[in-house]
């Protein structure tokens, strides 16, 4: 499976792909704190783990961090 994952196309072996499963091949650090964006949409936490990825997909991590001047 062919998924572009952060801006790069990648070549996934795996089949029945679930977002939650693509965190940990991808060893993404702090998975927790990590939202996906799916095909240009935002995916509920929940889902992580009944959304099966297709090839073709284009999915971002994104970090969302506080910060800045006091």
């Amino acid at each position: 499976m062919q998924i572009k994952i952060n801006g790069q196309i990648e070549k996934i072996a795996q089949t029945n792909l679930t977002i939650t499963r693509l965190l940990e091949v991808k060893k993404v650090e702090s998975p927790d704190l990590v939202s996906v964006l799916l095909n240009d949409e935002i995916v509920d936490r929940a889902q992580y783990e009944t959304i099966k990825l297709s090839d073709n997909d284009t999915v971002e991590f994104l970090y969302f961090m506080g910060g800045g001047v006091g």
